[in-house]
């Protein structure tokens, strides 16, 4: 049996007696296509179940169909090679993969030092080389002064994750104020009153809003947080140290919310070391609800980022933006939520 030929854009065109380029009109919902001769070409593709190809849909020449995404090269090589049970990319991957091909796109993901000298270089270079119709940006480049610019200069709609900056580019945010908020009023809740936190790096504008939403929590719960606050960097080891600076200070605290799961780990270990059981003198909260705080003894509590939603979020207002050329007025905010597990509970007696 001979292997069935694939349907491309030139049988289209045969069949409904039109050129490629009205076929190609049709496939990008152009204008001055007359509606019965979008019809006829439209009845041709369902008939001969044609899928337009990214190739085909671009010969109009005024869309790549490509949503290029862009992450932080250091960081997610390190996050990689240690496999720590880190899901950012892959979320990121889920949500923007899936919401692109509902949409007829595809994702590119690169990767692009944050600190080189080159970036202004490294990344013209890619936009050359793909085109694409819109740039996701993820922290921290989502406030990187070059690459802004850089995409601004070039007429390229883009979405800057975890960033309320004023501006260039569309800011949207997972909510990190709210959700620090939430799992401070969590612990509050439970009786707690001498709450900790441990912060990530400066460098993330998000570590500065998880700061203010565990502060706005406990005063307006008449807590003290003077003395509490404790910054480490999102790592396991620096996690370890700033809990080791909250546990041995003279009134240690009930509880701590850490601002990344590696953290949080890190002070489960820190507090067993110091002989405090986790939830029974020490109940913790972390910042991610990766794969691997579900399997900790005990399960860690821990905010659910909404990364995949954010990002497909992205996709869904750079594809409006090439279409119309309109982006919202403010900054596009999806919420995240608490996963209670097994490391909070009252605390002692």
């Amino acid at each position: 049996m001979s292997r069935r030929q694939a349907v491309t854009i030139k049988h289209v065109a045969a069949d409904a007696g039109v050129s490629l380029q009205t076929v190609s009109r049709v496939l990008n919902d152009g204008p001055n296509v007359r509606p019965a001769m979008r019809e006829r070409v439209q009845a041709s593709i369902d008939k001969l179940g044609y899928v337009p190809s990214i190739a085909a849909r671009r010969m109009s020449g005024k869309r790549s169909y490509l949503i290029l995404a862009i992450n932080d090269r250091e960081r997610t090589i390190a996050d990689w090679r240690s496999r720590e049970g880190g899901d950012w990319v892959d979320q990121m991957l889920l949500g923007g993969m899936l919401k692109c091909a509902e949409l007829g796109y595809r994702l590119i993901f690169e990767l692009v030092d944050t600190h080189n000298d080159h970036v202004e270089r490294e990344l013209a270079a890619t936009l050359a080389s793909l085109r694409p119709d819109g740039v996701v940006l993820t922290p921290p480049h989502s406030d990187n002064p070059l690459i802004v610019k850089l995409l601004n200069e070039h007429n390229i709609p883009f979405a800057r994750i975890g960033s309320k900056a004023p501006g260039a580019g569309i800011p949207l945010t997972m909510d990190d104020e709210g959700s620090a908020r939430v799992a401070t009023e969590h612990l509050i809740a439970l009786g707690h009153r001498a709450i900790g936190f441990i912060a990530g790096s400066a460098e993330y504008s998000l570590s500065e809003w998880r700061i203010a939403g565990w502060r706005e929590a406990m005063e307006a719960a008449g807590l003290v947080t003077e003395g509490l606050l404790a910054r480490g960097d999102f790592t396991y080891d620096s996690g370890l140290a700033a809990a080791n600076t909250l546990l041995t200070r003279g009134e240690r605290p009930t509880a701590i919310v850490a601002s990344s799961d590696q953290m949080t780990l890190a002070s489960l270990e820190a507090a067993s070391k110091a002989g405090l059981s986790v939830p029974r003198d020490l109940s913790l909260v972390s910042f991610d609800n990766t794969p691997i705080v579900r399997f900790s003894r005990p399960a860690l509590t821990a905010v659910d980022q909404p990364i995949a939603a954010t990002v497909a979020r992205a996709v869904e207002l750079l594809i409006e933006a090439v279409k119309t050329g309109e982006r919202p007025d403010d900054v596009v905010t999806v919420s995240g939520a608490l996963i209670e597990r097994s490391s909070t509970a009252p605390p002692p007696v």
